[in-house]
């Protein structure tokens, strides 16, 4: 939502860059001009402008043939134009309840979350097959802010991507997350849930192979 209404207020092209470039490791130019409709130069100044700033990375990227390529990724600043849990309020709770309570109460509080979570995906997902329950769980997640797609490939398998999570801000004070997070989807989507993480220089990627 925070996303959607900077977006409203301020250039919408950087926007549509920025969350285009979520949803990769990286893009050149020509390849953000055919993505996203607009023209090559247009593309260009704009990416030349956000990296000023300080939100794009540059990097060569290796090509099949020819000379290695000019390609754009985000970077960590770009980071909380995104959802976030890990928040000041976030972390002041929960410190406060580890403090009140004894150290262990801030992971009780966050494995009751992911349980309240994982009843409330039950609640709305649709769809007898995995396949089918993996696609609406990913549409969910998509409008919730985790950039989120599922796939599925030519043999069946069925992955969900998702190159946002909300939980980054606290993942170092609290790295259970991860599990209860995969034991909630594996919960909802009746499936065994396989981890699989990829990040360079601003760029997450998380992927959860289900079986």
């Amino acid at each position: 939502m925070f996303f959607k209404v900077l977006r409203d207020i301020a250039k919408p092209q950087w926007f549509d860059i920025i969350n285009c470039l979520k949803r990769s490791t990286g893009l050149s130019v020509a390849e953000l001009s055919e993505s996203l409709g607009m023209s090559y130069m247009g593309i260009k100044q704009h990416c030349v402008e956000l990296h000023k700033r300080g939100y794009l990375d540059t990097w060569r990227r290796p090509k099949a043939v020819g000379r290695p390529e000019k390609a754009y990724r985000l970077t960590s600043k770009a980071e909380p134009l995104f959802p976030q849990m890990g928040n000041d309020f976030t972390e002041i709770l929960l410190k406060t309840v580890e403090k009140t309570y004894g150290a262990a109460s801030g992971e009780k509080l966050l494995f009751g979350f992911f349980q309240e979570l994982a009843q409330s995906y039950l609640a709305k997902i649709k769809g007898d097959s995995l396949a089918d329950r993996a696609t609406h769980f990913a549409k969910i997640r998509e409008i919730e802010g985790y950039v989120s797609t599922c796939e599925i490939d030519n043999d069946g398998k069925i992955r969900i991507v998702e190159y946002h999570s909300p939980y980054q801000g606290i993942i170092e004070q609290y790295p259970m997350i991860n599990n209860m997070e995969d034991q909630m989807i594996g919960k909802v989507l009746s499936a065994n849930v396989t981890r699989a993480e990829e990040r360079a220089s601003g760029l997450v990627k998380f992927t959860f192979k289900l079986n």
